[in-house]
């Protein structure tokens, strides 16, 4: 897949599944049980024990998901992330040789923002979204006053955003959010019932 069409599916499906755990083998499960229930992106934590054995294989078992890594904070972890298959990279904050490196491999790169100066300076380095995080310190009326001074600005709030009030960053004008626990706990009415409020 193309960057683009990495960030199409993203903005398609508005929801990034996020999985952190506390082994590799319960973020393969709790993965392909998100993506079986029908939201197929999904970002698995690199602070994961056994993160990237636990990517390669829900990148194996399900090729045609999106995966992708998170908490990528440096150059080797988004090479290591890109072989074992990520599709899209995430990080709490900017780190520009994450943004090469993903981008070396054709991977979409979303660094992490706070504010306004810094969702610029993402963009100028060539961060294909950002990431408002966390979104827990902002809101959705914050959302939409930052999207009238940059309205081309690609923005996917993550954490601490639950169920309920993803609908609200979506209509602020969010590309998408991501969601940890409460969309990837294997719920799979959840997963379903969010998906298709979100999609009418």
């Amino acid at each position: 897949m193309y960057r683009w069409q990495i960030m199409t599916r993203i903005a398609e499906r508005r929801i990034v599944g996020i999985v952190r755990t506390a082994d590799a083998g319960t973020a393969v499960r709790a993965a392909l049980s998100t993506v079986d229930a029908g939201l197929d992106v999904v970002e698995v934590s690199m602070t994961t024990p056994g993160a990237l054995d636990a990517l390669a294989e829900i990148a194996r078992s399900r090729p045609e998901a999106v995966i992708g890594a998170g908490t990528v904070l440096d150059e080797p972890t988004a090479r290591l992330a890109a072989l074992a298959g990520a599709r899209f990279l995430v990080s709490p904050s900017l780190h520009r040789q994450v943004l090469s490196t993903g981008h070396r491999y054709g991977l979409a790169v979303l660094p992490g923002v706070a504010t306004a100066t810094e969702m610029v300076t993402a963009l100028e380095s060539g961060a294909d979204a950002v990431k408002l995080f966390p979104a827990r310190a902002s809101s959705p009326d914050v959302l939409r006053d930052l999207l009238q001074a940059l309205p081309q600005a690609p923005v996917v709030p993550t954490g601490g955003i639950t169920v309920a009030d993803a609908p609200a960053w979506i209509a602020a004008g969010a590309v998408a959010c991501g969601i940890g626990s409460a969309i990837t706990s294997g719920d799979t009415t959840t997963v379903q019932t969010l998906l298709s409020t979100l999609h009418p």
